[in-house]
């Protein structure tokens, strides 16, 4: 069951370095033909390029562990990405945090309680400046699913 006093908790930082290879491994996975990923030296990330924090983001770093969200009853809702500039380019170092945004419940339209949470995280460049930010939205249904117990 979700736990509201999460709200808040925060992991610690964590550097993301932004490689060539890997955006263009990105593009490609994602069967992306557009060359501003592939054929420059220098290549902006594709949007959602920034998922891949999870692969960077460890232990101390990863708040979410604290929303206790079932997994039995869980879904990944949403994830959404805002850029304040251009998005980085391979050879960017990231500083990264996550925080627990909110935690709210709404009703669902067959008839159960859904809770939401949200994990924000922020990427800084090697400036100190904000260049991002990836919202991501869990939700727990108020039951298991039919059939499971």
């Amino acid at each position: 069951m979700v736990d509201p006093a999460a709200v808040g908790n925060a992991g610690t930082a964590f550097r993301m370095d932004i490689e060539r290879g890997k955006i263009r491994e990105f593009a490609h996975a994602t069967r992306s033909a557009d060359p501003r990923y592939l054929e420059v030296d220098r290549p902006v990330v594709p949007p959602t390029f920034l998922t891949t924090t999870f692969f960077w983001q460890h232990d101390q770093a990863d708040p979410w562990p604290s929303v206790q969200l079932d997994q039995q009853r869980g879904l990944h809702a949403e994830q959404e990405y805002e850029f304040f500039g251009p998005p980085p380019r391979a050879g960017t170092r990231l500083t990264c945090q996550s925080r627990i945004g909110e935690i709210y419940t709404k009703q669902g339209r067959r008839g159960g309680e859904l809770t939401f949470a949200t994990m924000h995280t922020d990427f800084w460049d090697e400036d100190g400046r904000l260049v991002a930010r990836a919202t991501m939205t869990g939700v727990e249904t108020g039951q298991p699913p039919k059939g499971e117990t």
